[in-house]
């Protein structure tokens, strides 16, 4: 029987024809690439409520799952904060699978052609990316870089928990060389489409230097240029690609967030004409929230926004975090922290679990719960690596709660309908799911390293109704991957991971 090519060969293909002298690194790169992949999936099929996994059953050698149609899933223990590549391979009906899409396809669950499709491209682009990174023992490698953009590009392996963390579907190999930010391409020139004033939307001021007499000029990614919007844009801005790759770096200037029309991670990247029309209140908004933290957090304003009325033809002008350094400081996203070459201490740590609870709490309780992820959160670092401060960015997936901005005198008029919300829940999922879950625990690295983080932190940080909560109560993260499987619904989903407190007297 005649099988199509697979993605990890259609790539070695392109990739020999464009880029031929990291052909060998690819192939070589393939295995640990499959097993980086298949740890991501192995903690959802671990833990993530999938409706066709019946039981869960620790073994002595790791974690067995009885699924629906009878068959047994095993492999080793999964720890969910894991973020080392520990598992090579799993086995199904007493067949081993490395292949995280060969495995998603052969299990045979609803909508699993679809993700392993997504698999294939997140393996094979995974391997694409660290196969041009510098070599280990190169001496710049770990040398801190002067601009903003260069921390964003250190980041190799995108989302730490998400199996879909380098799927790029509708990108050339060519066009990820171009434009992902990984492969530290020497620029990406946007293109800037002339649209007339009266037919935009601007929130916030748009600047002198993006206008031409009655005409905005809005930024426009080449990939959305060709792709999505089918025409050419006259090459305008030269920026550096970030971690979210629609956001550019202006050097000396703003970032620019473009509209990308591209399916990532979970959801296809644009950007609303609600979020365009909220952007000047949001930013206000957070910088009146700033001045409750005692300095120890900074908001990046949102300095411009426009859409042709349209998600596929907008863009959001930024101020760069790096505003926010001190002589000698370094703004540095946390998903970029393990690139510092600083020590993974317990103390160091500790320090930054207490800094990051004690920000997120305080705005919590006052009804803000920040998307304080690693690629929104940046902390301020000393030139000797302690952190100071912390930086949050991108506003437009926040959750507000009404009820409690009224108990500290706030009112919530001027926000969006669609991030307001008085359900505790909601609010805790966001906070703790985004920062727990995700930012100190990927930062952590592991389980045991995140609850010994935790257990020195919090006796350090002010009490609150939620802090009890996120002592006593599982941890709340996205179900990624049962998202990925259920593309019928619409919103976040849940999965609950166990306290990594428990057992620590809290």
């Amino acid at each position: 029987m005649h099988r199509p090519p697979t993605a990890e060969a259609e790539l070695a293909a392109d990739l020999a024809a464009v880029r031929p002298a990291l052909a060998a690194r690819f192939a070589a790169e393939l295995s640990g690439a499959r097993a980086a992949v298949l740890t991501r999936l192995w903690r959802a099929f671990a833990h993530e409520p999938l409706p066709w996994v019946v039981r869960r059953v620790p073994a002595r050698d790791g974690l067995t799952l009885h699924l629906a149609d009878g068959r047994r899933l095993h492999g080793p223990r999964a720890d969910p904060y894991a973020t080392t590549a520990y598992v090579r391979a799993v086995d199904l009906a007493g067949t081993a699978y490395d292949d995280p899409a060969r495995l998603m396809t052969d299990l045979a669950v609803p909508h699993g052609g679809g993700l392993a499709v997504e698999l294939a491209h997140s393996t094979a682009s995974l391997a694409l990316s660290r196969a041009g990174q510098e070599p280990a023992g190169d001496p710049g490698a770990k040398e801190w870089p002067a601009h903003d953009w260069e921390w964003e590009q250190r980041v190799v392996d995108g989302h730490p928990y998400h199996p879909n963390c380098r799927s790029r579907p509708g990108f050339s190999v060519a066009e990820q060389l171009a434009y992902g930010p990984e492969h530290r391409p020497p620029a990406v020139r946007l293109g800037l489409l002339p649209v007339p004033a009266e037919e935009c939307l601007v929130s916030g001021e748009w600047p002198d230097g993006l206008r031409d007499g009655r005409r905005l000029m809005i930024p426009v990614h080449p990939w959305q240029a060709a792709h999505v919007l089918k025409r050419s844009c006259p090459e305008g801005l030269a920026a550096h690609p970030l971690m979210s790759l629609r956001t550019l770096a202006v050097p000396d200037g703003p970032h620019v967030k473009t509209a990308l029309s591209a399916r990532l991670t979970s959801s296809v990247r644009d950007i609303s004409v609600g979020s365009v029309a909220a952007s000047a209140a949001l930013s206000a908004f957070a910088e009146s929230l700033a001045e409750h933290t005692d300095g120890l957090l900074h908001m990046t304003r949102s300095l411009g926004a426009v859409t042709a009325n349209s998600p596929d033809l907008a863009a959001v002008l930024r101020e760069s975090p790096a505003v926010y350094a001190g002589p000698g400081e370094h703004v540095v996203p946390v998903a970029a922290l393990a690139t510092t070459g600083l020590p993974a201490s317990p103390a160091w740590s500790a320090e930054f679990a207490r800094l990051a609870l004690t920000v997120g709490l305080r705005l919590l309780e006052r009804g803000v719960a920040l998307e304080a992820h690693g690629q929104n959160l940046l902390v301020v670092l000393s030139a000797s690596g302690a952190p100071l401060r912390l930086v949050y960015r991108d506003l437009a997936d926040i959750r507000v709660s009404p009820a409690r901005l009224a108990r500290h005198g706030v009112a919530a008029s001027e926000l969006p309908a669609r991030i307001l919300t008085d359900d505790v829940t909601a609010l805790r999922r966001k906070l703790f799911g985004s920062l727990v879950a995700g930012a100190l625990a990927a930062t952590a690295g592991s389980g045991e390293a995140l609850g010994t983080a935790l257990a020195a932190a919090i006796p350090r940080v002010p009490d609150t109704v939620d802090l009890r909560a996120l002592r006593e109560e599982p941890v709340p993260v996205k179900a990624l991957t049962q998202m990925r499987l259920s593309p019928g619904g619409s919103g976040d989903r849940w999965a609950e991971l166990p306290n990594p407190l428990a057992g620590r007297g809290f």
